[in-house]
């Protein structure tokens, strides 16, 4: 009975076997490659490893493009590059401790899909930009309030700060932290200054990000994320500025520039200048204007002698494509006729506008 039982279900497999390899492919004798689950999520572009916000690549970097796309500020990065410098000096006079900041990233995000990827607990402080007149929201994560508390409030070296989960920051700890972020927005205003002279000042202290809305969800804003390491602590910050905040300066960011000098070339304007007072000039010397009728105008023949009202004693006005320059006095040098310079006509805006 057992081998009658095998027969039949070798006999049932069998066309459905057969069946399979008749409408297989013909594959030239060659066995068709399996893309693996990391080649798949490299080819789309998903990766669960990596952070929502860096940049995509494959398919999610053609679907997201069309969702954030804003023009860059050139000179929005050389302002945040000496942010960062500046920092760096002030907030290891603030801590007495070694302090390194470090610019990650600067990219583009709507406002709502900020708030939504807040970690919390955090601290977001917003401030005011009174020159813009709008508002800016700054970000410190746990890690870096609890670094700084355990730095300003004589924490040993070398061990980390210890986090407690599941209770709001003290008053202690807000106040520390609003003394680290009072410092940043001075070196917020020294880092704008070259470019313009903006005050930031602290507004509010939140800890629900729902509180510390500034602008509409689907609003775009500039987001910069800072990492500050003390040795062995330390922590992340991030400064969102919405578009709108920049919008006054727009014109000033999207020059280009060299350096730190904000679009000032010293060499390029010193060339300029030599070519500038090396131009040569066409200079019309006015010796007299008449009003005729238009028929004796016509009638003008070679030969023709036009009595000039001006004499020597009379003042010869210079122009340079209708704009008067000087004023003189007519004389004779040689077999030509010259004007000898007197005096600088006061120009005008209008004049200058010609």
């Amino acid at each position: 009975m057992a081998d009658e039982t095998e027969t039949q279900a070798a006999d049932a497999a069998a066309p459905s076997a057969s069946a399979t390899f008749e409408n297989a492919p013909d594959t030239g004798g060659t066995a068709e490659r399996v893309l693996n689950q990391d080649e798949i999520d490299s080819l789309l572009g998903f990766d669960v490893n990596s952070d929502q916000m860096q940049d995509k690549s494959g398919v999610r970097a053609i679907i997201n493009s069309a969702l954030v796309s804003y023009e860059r500020l050139p000179m929005l990065e050389i302002v945040f590059d000496r942010l960062v410098r500046l920092m760096t000096t002030s907030l290891r006079n603030f801590t007495s401790d070694n302090v390194e900041v470090s610019l990650d990233s600067i990219t583009s995000i709507r406002f709502g899909d900020y708030l939504n990827s807040i970690p919390l607990p955090a601290i977001l402080a917003v401030f005011h930009a009174e020159e813009l007149d709008n508002y800016g929201l700054f970000t410190v994560d746990s890690n870096l309030i609890y670094s700084i508390v355990d730095v300003l409030l004589g924490g040993r070296r070398g061990s980390s700060a210890m986090r407690i989960e599941g209770r709001p920051y003290t008053t202690i700890e807000r106040t520390l932290v609003q003394r680290m972020i009072e410092v940043i927005m001075q070196d917020m205003c020294a880092a704008f200054e070259p470019l313009a002279p903006v005050n930031f000042s602290l507004d509010r202290l939140e800890t629900n990000p729902r509180f510390a809305a500034i602008a509409r969800p689907a609003n775009a804003a500039i987001l910069v994320k800072l990492r500050i390491d003390m040795e062995d602590r330390g922590g992340r910050t991030e400064l969102l500025l919405p578009y709108a905040t920049l919008e006054p300066i727009r014109k000033l960011l999207l020059q280009q520039f060299m350096g730190e000098k904000f679009g000032r070339d010293s060499i390029w304007e010193s060339h300029l200048a030599t070519e500038l007072w090396s131009t040569k000039v066409d200079i019309e010397a006015i010796l007299d204007e008449q009003t005729m009728p238009l028929n004796q105008v016509m009638n003008l023949e070679v030969g023709q002698t036009m009595m000039l009202g001006a004499g020597p004693d009379s003042k010869i006005q210079l122009r340079c494509r209708g704009v008067p320059l000087l004023t003189g006095r007519m004389g004779r040098v040689g077999a030509s006729v010259a004007v000898r310079v007197d005096e600088a006509i006061e120009r005008t805006d209008a004049s200058r506008i010609l």
